[in-house]
């Protein structure tokens, strides 16, 4: 810190996503320098990661610079960083990126670092039934989708090209069902005239979960009709079905009787369950707040931790009144912590607790068909889907983006074409390879090219001789 900010409070806040980016657009007008630290450059609209997983809408628009978005307020920087601990003690963050080390102190932190995909103890799973929190995972899956039709036209075994053109989606949730419908509309409307040896249409999209309905939170009704709406696109629902094991050849499944069953798949998108960020883990060990089952850790009224008034954890990683993860929650909340560290610094009294105001939750089926709850209003059908719509792109952070999701998505739901049709095989397989290679996150480029090297310099087997 300069000797010019050292006077003013400084905020700390970890995490570019909804939660983080509110919290400082709140605080960019307060008597405060705002540091926001995050492990990705980007501010990312993770409820259409789902488009970019099936070829509708690129990276870009949902995912637009974090510095651009703030580079109009001079009293925030942005640091590139992935955190790796919190000194609740000595108010200090540590994080690393591309070999530096840097340690931020702080007057106040706002911890948003979201939430990650779980796998329920299983995370040999993700190798081959890849999660959807990133970018990286939307970019791997639609590698993996499309790259299954393209392996299914080049194969002559029956039993083998089945395999391709099975696609399995683990959870029945809002993102599983919203995969469900896209990769149905990708084999019957999108792909159905472009390959000569394969008809697409027969391709089987299978939805799993093992609770007994689909899109629970949606109540009994809209999930009922929802699972009707999936059956007549030609997704099999497979309700109170347990994954008990994953390989690259398929999944098998267990349900209330203990009976199995193998579905023979290529393509496995894991859409079942979420968890806390790790460094929920480490405050409540510092702080003595309590952990509930997700991994989140346990917050007072005010959204801060015990003992600890300037520390605030909010959105995904929190557990607060049963509050559900989704993206208000982490809006209001990121308001909610601005506004409270404002006030403790003018010397105001404490905001009332934190309430969220349920604003109502959607989720779209395929074309034309949502579900929406607002209120006490519970509706689907294509009124639900032009709402859904209308709030998206409200929600889409600039002008370029709003126009050019608004233009894919009439490609895409008037026509029958996919704007993001392109894939590499780097998308695919990188990640397993850095995994293998053990590169870190917050590796350089040239750390990652040493471990190459090194890979290189490893002794290889060597062909059993011929005699």
């Amino acid at each position: 810190m300069t000797d010019k900010l050292a006077h003013r409070h400084h905020v700390v806040i970890i995490g570019s996503g909804f939660g983080g980016l509110f919290a400082a657009k709140k605080l960019r007008r307060a008597n405060v320098d705002v540091t926001l630290i995050s492990r990705t450059t980007q501010h990312l609209f993770q409820p259409l990661l789902y488009q970019v997983a099936t070829g509708i809408l690129s990276e870009g628009e949902i995912a637009p610079a974090t510095r651009e978005i703030l580079r109009r307020y001079k009293n925030i920087q942005t640091l590139l960083g992935d955190v790796s601990d919190i000194d609740v003690q000595a108010r200090t963050v540590t994080s690393h990126a591309g070999g530096t080390t840097t340690v931020t102190p702080y007057d106040s932190l706002i911890v948003a670092a979201g939430a990650e995909t779980s796998y329920f103890g299983n995370d040999d799973y993700a190798l081959n039934a890849p999660g959807l929190k990133s970018i990286d995972d939307a970019l791997e899956l639609r590698g993996r989708i499309l790259s299954a039709f393209e392996f299914a036209e080049l194969e002559h075994d029956e039993a083998k090209r089945a395999e391709w053109l099975t696609f399995a989606v683990v959870g029945a949730g809002a993102t599983g069902v919203e995969m469900a419908g896209q990769i149905s509309e990708l084999a019957h409307r999108t792909l159905r005239k472009d390959y000569r040896s394969i008809d697409t249409t027969k391709a089987r999209i299978v939805l799993v979960d093992a609770m007994d309905s689909v899109l629970g939170a949606f109540g009994t009704k809209l999930g009922a009709g929802a699972a009707r709406q999936l059956e007549k696109l030609g997704v099999d629902v497979w309700l109170d079905e347990k994954v008990v094991s994953v390989d690259e050849r398929g999944m098998t499944v267990e349900d209330k009787s203990g009976t199995r069953t193998h579905i023979p798949t290529r393509t496995i998108v894991w859409a079942a369950g979420v968890k806390g960020s790790s460094l929920a883990n480490s405050l409540a060990e510092q702080t003595g707040a309590e952990m509930d089952r997700g991994n989140r850790i346990k917050v007072q009224d005010d959204c801060s931790l015990p003992g600890h008034p300037e520390v605030f954890v909010i959105g995904d990683m929190m557990s607060l009144k049963d509050y559900p993860g989704v993206a208000q929650v982490a809006m209001q909340q990121g308001s909610y912590a601005a506004k409270a560290i404002v006030r403790g610094i003018a010397g105001k009294a404490a905001q009332k607790p934190f309430h969220y105001f349920d604003k109502g939750s959607m989720a779209t089926i395929s074309r034309f068909k949502a579900v929406a709850s607002v209120g006490p209003l519970r509706f689907g059908g294509f009124i639900a889907w032009v709402l859904w719509l209308v709030i998206h792109v409200f929600y889409l952070i600039g002008f370029k983006n709003r126009f050019t999701t608004l233009l894919h998505w009439a490609v895409s739901f008037i026509g029958r074409g996919r704007a993001q049709r392109t894939t590499t095989t780097q998308q695919v397989v990188a990640r397993d390879a850095v995994r293998t290679l053990d590169i870190p996150d917050d590796a350089s480029p040239a750390a990652g090219a040493e471990a190459f090297m090194q890979l290189e310099t490893r002794p290889r087997p060597q062909p059993a001789s011929r005699s």
